[in-house]
């Protein structure tokens, strides 16, 4: 199938293992709590060199605000170093390329291109089901706010999985001749129906969800887990993750990172929202 194939080569790239003891040597005598990246907020201005080791914040008038030496040691330990798929050369590719004196890369917590996925659980027919929900910010007059831009439902997905040549499910070009008297071949099994639809449609989960939950068809119990899918580095995809673990690399840590362009960028995104 070419989605588990997709997921085997993103998994094939994922990337890096960054030494145990930095956060130690960064922090001295600091306690673990003040090692751990308790909040997302707190991972963007970790990344961006934006506050010091006891997690004061810093601001551009402030000397240290931004300085490459304390963004690399907070870079080297914002992954996660459990996982046994990232590798020490990816890593220091992706520390590298965010340090470049010609062109440092930070991050924006209002500049687009990335955004949450959101596991949730609703009750439909009567069972509790996952339902994925992507989360984006969107500006609203001075302001923003979260906004739900996608959905990935399996109930959803298999009713509109159909992938089969249209063969005979068609309609005829001289169908108006007959008042399109031969619309009874489209209805009569709705298996089908999909493909008899303009070529370029694609369904709108996200019309259909809102319509389930207006009907009371879904009922929403409670939110399982949350991650976030970042493109704003440029020529890199990476997600954070919470992990809840005893020791100071744990928090919203990198638990996913890959070197990508343009093209890659759109089988990526397909991937995530399982199109």
């Amino acid at each position: 199938m070419l989605r588990n194939a997709i997921f085997f080569i993103l998994i094939l790239a994922m990337p890096s293992h960054a030494p145990a003891q930095l956060f130690n040597s960064l922090l001295g005598d600091e306690s673990v709590l003040n090692a751990q990246t308790k909040q997302v907020n707190q991972f963007f201005r970790r990344f961006n060199g934006e506050e010091n080791a006891r997690g004061e914040r810093f601001y551009p008038s402030d000397k240290d605000y931004r300085n490459p030496e304390l963004r690399r040691k907070y870079l080297n330990v914002l992954f996660d170093q459990q996982n046994a798929s990232m590798t020490d050369p990816l890593r220091e590719s992706f520390v590298r390329e965010v340090l470049s004196q010609n062109n440092p890369q930070f991050l924006n917590f209002h500049g687009g291109q990335w955004f949450a996925e959101v596991t949730t659980k609703f009750l439909y027919q009567g069972k509790e089901e996952n339902l994925t929900l992507f989360m984006k910010l969107e500006k609203e007059n001075l302001g923003h706010k979260w906004v739900i831009s996608n959905v990935y439902f399996r109930h959803f997905y298999q009713m509109f999985s159909n992938n089969q040549e249209t063969g005979s499910h068609f309609l005829h070009p001289l169908s108006h001749e007959l008042d399109f008297m031969n619309l009874i071949r489209v209805f009569k099994d709705k298996e089908f129906v999909e493909l008899y639809t303009d070529k370029d449609y694609q369904p709108d989960y996200l019309t259909l969800f809102l319509y389930e939950f207006k009907k009371g068809n879904l009922k929403f119990i409670n939110v399982r887990d949350v991650k976030f899918h970042f493109f704003q580095v440029e020529g890199w995809y990476f997600e954070l993750s919470e992990f809840n673990r005893p020791g100071s690399n744990s928090g919203w840590l990198i638990s996913g990172l890959l070197k990508i362009d343009d093209s890659q960028k759109d089988i990526l995104m397909k991937y995530i929202y399982h199109e």
